[in-house]
């Protein structure tokens, strides 16, 4: 195994899983199924963080809220009557239920009626930051005080979005802005922020992404926190420091797959 390069062998990967194959079975399959960039946005959010458990089921959960908004998530969003949310009553995916969505919907409502895109909501602080200098640590811990910043906000809803302020590897929300920003001719991730650069990304980190980096000595952190996603995306970074995320594919794909 000398002569073995982990780059070589991690980007053949890469050209494995980023393709259009993977979406179908990857929850990243639910913002596809629209072209509005506020559907994407506001779905993508959504199944990135119902994203734990079967991938089957968190998909069907996805198209089952879907359903109960109509097809058109923002337009059901911006449009409502408080009879319509009735609608919503009854969902759950794990410890997610109708609580815990009816304030996502009214954050969306107020994000939306003053902004164009969610990528605001993940600037806060750092609107005038040049894209490759944005720091993801204070996006994810700012994003989580405007996220809560409403009025009589569920206190059990603050479990569904983490930062590392907390310590958290925030899986899901970097799982989301990779699918947000990361921009290549693959058709997997969508690339419809730029005001956030591919370079400043850490990587979403899972079980099956730590045991694989392990591995590969790419995480000697103890614990699974941010601060070994960190650790993760700086070694990443020594492979390709413009995309260094696009080996979540390779992890995570070697990982789910049972290759490794």
């Amino acid at each position: 195994m000398s002569d073995f390069n982990i780059q070589e062998f991690l980007d053949s990967k890469v050209d494995e899983y980023n393709q259009p194959n993977f979406i179908a079975n990857d929850p990243i399959c639910i913002p596809h199924l629209f072209t509005l960039k506020q559907d994407i946005e506001i779905m993508g959010f959504i199944a990135s963080i119902l994203a734990w458990g079967q991938r089957k089921t968190i998909i069907n959960k996805c198209k089952e809220l879907i359903e109960r908004m109509g097809g058109s998530p923002y337009d059901f969003i911006m449009n409502h009557k408080e009879e319509d949310l009735r609608s919503l009553l009854g969902f759950k995916h794990r410890t997610f239920n109708d609580t815990d969505l009816l304030y996502f919907v009214e954050f969306f409502r107020y994000h939306y009626s003053r902004f164009y895109s969610l990528e605001d909501a993940f600037l806060i602080g750092q609107e005038n930051v040049k894209a490759t200098e944005i720091s993801i640590e204070k996006s994810f811990n700012e994003f989580k005080l405007y996220f809560f910043s409403l009025p009589d906000f569920p206190l059990r809803t603050k479990k569904h979005v983490s930062s590392p302020a907390q310590k958290s590897t925030c899986k899901r929300l970097n799982m989301f802005l990779r699918w947000m920003v990361r921009v290549d001719n693959k058709g997997v991730d969508f690339g419809i922020w730029n005001r956030i650069a591919p370079s400043q990304l850490v990587c979403p980190c899972d079980v099956h992404v730590e045991r694989v980096a392990r591995k590969f000595h790419l995480i000697l952190s103890e614990k699974l926190q941010w601060k070994a996603a960190l650790e993760l995306t700086d070694n990443l970074l020594l492979l390709d420091k413009s995309d260094p995320v696009k080996y979540d594919f390779a992890l995570f794909g070697l990982g789910v797959e049972k290759e490794m």
